[in-house]
């Protein structure tokens, strides 16, 4: 059995030699996962829309250089946020840039663990208040904040993966997720202190 990543190596080889139908696997592959990246970072449905179709037509023209150093998904996850801040700055719409916490303390914070468990579709689905007040604060958190912690939470990818597609060190992502989860549970801390029956 082949893995995901040489499954779409061998796509991007055939795609290199000029199968564009081999494109339209790989796009039809990826296209809703990074649908779902992007309208995290860019709102409106339909710029969203524009900002994915726009990453699929870049990594195309530049799929020849691709040598498959990281795994596609990686490399197409960094075109797809560099062409939603691209975006965000051209509309005028300037990204709040993020000071990073020290990793030692990043690396000793213990709630993530309890905010995962806040965030299955279970728990979401139980209460529908604690969801918007994650979605809410995730939308007010700076573009790399933001990025950090839905590549970890909602994509579910490993902090090597994450450092890869934001390029930067690992210590710095781990700082910026972070970061996140703890203006998530400031925000969270007083539904969670609510009793039950009130917070409807």
């Amino acid at each position: 059995m082949r893995t995901e990543r040489e499954c779409d190596q061998l796509l991007v080889e055939r795609v290199q030699s000029g199968d564009k139908r081999a494109f339209d696997v790989l796009v039809s592959k990826y296209q809703r996962r990074l649908m779902r990246l992007v309208s995290r970072l860019v709102h409106d449905p339909a710029e969203a829309e524009d900002v994915v179709q726009e990453t699929f037509i870049k990594a195309y023209r530049a799929l020849r250089h691709f040598r498959g150093d990281s795994a596609f998904y990686t490399w197409l996850y960094r075109i797809g946020i560099n062409t939603a801040k691209n975006f965000l700055v051209t509309q005028g719409r300037r990204t709040p840039t993020s000071t990073d916490t020290d990793a030692e303390q990043a690396e000793a914070f213990d709630d993530g663990d309890n905010l995962r468990d806040i965030n299955t579709p279970e728990s979401m689905l139980a209460s529908k208040q604690i969801a918007e007040t994650v979605n809410a604060a995730m939308d007010l958190l700076p573009l790399e904040l933001r990025t950090a912690i839905v590549l970890r939470e909602i994509e579910g990818l490993s902090y090597e993966e994450i450092s890869d597609i934001m390029a930067c060190p690992i210590g710095t992502v781990r700082s910026r997720i972070f970061r996140a989860r703890e203006v998530i549970a400031e925000k969270l801390r007083p539904l969670l202190d609510m009793p039950v029956d009130k917070r409807w």
